[in-house]
């Protein structure tokens, strides 16, 4: 966990994935690189190690989603936290927050806000998934 906790410091990207011999470091900001994998790679996620720097509710389901084993966040909302920790899944953080700002810092970030409310990972995808076919660009496939 140390080394892909000081790979997203090094690099200073947004998170790093690995699973046995393998690691990624992934770059988009928000919930993209996550949504990709859980929807075109998600062997790659079930059993994973996970160093992320801002993880909300939103981010927390697609990692349950995925199956991973444990995470790092630099960053964490106490939505985000009570989720993983019902599904009893190791999590370490820095900083623990109410939740999770927009970037402006005026205001919650949108998913954060738009997950509040539900409590099932299903539901929160079915969220992010109207969230994404609404916000994000298309990305390329693996």
């Amino acid at each position: 966990m140390n080394k892909i906790i000081e790979l997203l410091h090094t690099e200073q990207c947004s998170c790093v994935i690995s699973k046995g011999e393998e690691t990624r470091v992934f770059n988009q900001k928000g919930i993209a690189d996550l949504y990709d994998l859980v929807c075109r790679c998600p062997h790659f996620l079930e059993g994973a190690t996970v160093a992320d720097k801002v993880v909300g509710k939103a981010v927390a389901a697609l990692m349950i989603k995925g199956g991973i084993k444990q995470l790092h966040a630099d960053v964490i909302s106490l939505s985000a936290l009570s989720l993983l920790q019902k599904h009893h899944l190791m999590t370490a953080f820095g900083t623990l927050v109410p939740h999770i700002k927009n970037r402006s810092g005026m205001d919650w970030c949108p998913l954060e806000k738009r997950c509040n409310k539900e409590e099932s990972v299903e539901g929160i995808f079915a969220l992010i998934q109207d969230f994404v076919k609404y916000n994000l660009p298309c990305t390329p496939k693996e």
